[in-house]
């Protein structure tokens, strides 16, 4: 196995690691993934595998949980795992690393209360100052119809990143938050700032002091 491909996969770890121990993930569902520089392919979660499975040891070439594919989502070379096959929001993170150069890695979690707002269908209002702090404006929410972001979702989220090209995060309606960032330990920091911008507003609409 590549050391270059283990030691981005190690990012990767840390990264659903701290997803999954702080149950912003469970079970099987999200996923994450990070650009292979130099190239048109990515390392991104295994379909139907866990964050909390996921192992890599640099030193030992060892692997589990992530295949790399290619930006359209097409398999490249799996590790081993029964499904063979990429994340089924890889369609998503391929098409996010192609209009946004800048990034280097995607999260995308199924969390409570980001998933609450968004069925809202409105964006995020930045109700703490650590959110107006790391983020530019209020954070969007595609209504996307299913499970997963497809092609023909993929207009809406270009439209967003024309309107907004420095963002990196959003929601996506009924479904949780996608933070974006320069590698994968620097996304999971901005989901977790998701969900708690989400606890906030919503705690705030129950007392009354945020309107929609």
């Amino acid at each position: 196995m590549n050391k270059d491909i283990l030691l981005i996969a190690k990012d990767l770890v840390i990264a659903c690691d701290r997803v999954y121990n702080r149950k912003l993930q469970t079970g099987s569902g999200g996923n994450v993934s990070a650009r292979i520089p130099g190239t048109d392919h990515m390392l991104v979660k295994a379909s139907g595998g866990s964050m909390g499975d996921c192992v890599v040891d640099v030193e030992q070439g060892i692997m589990k949980g992530f295949v790399v594919c290619d930006f359209d989502g097409n398999l490249i070379t799996g590790d081993g795992l029964p499904e063979g096959k990429p994340t089924k929001e890889a369609t998503l993170h391929g098409y996010i690393y192609k209009v946004c150069p800048k990034v280097n890695a995607v999260v995308h979690v199924h969390s409570p209360y980001a998933i609450a707002w968004s069925s809202t269908k409105k964006p995020l209002p930045l109700v703490t100052w650590h959110s107006k702090l790391k983020f530019k404006s209020e954070l969007p929410t595609l209504n996307v119809l299913a499970a997963m972001v497809q092609g023909d979702d993929l207009p809406m989220v270009e439209e967003m990143f024309a309107k907004q090209p420095d963002l990196n995060a959003f929601l996506l309606a009924d479904h949780g938050a996608v933070a974006l960032g320069k590698d994968a330990v620097a996304a999971e920091h901005v989901v977790e700032l998701i969900e708690e911008t989400a606890q906030v507003a919503i705690l705030e609409k129950v007392m009354g002091t945020l309107s929609l």
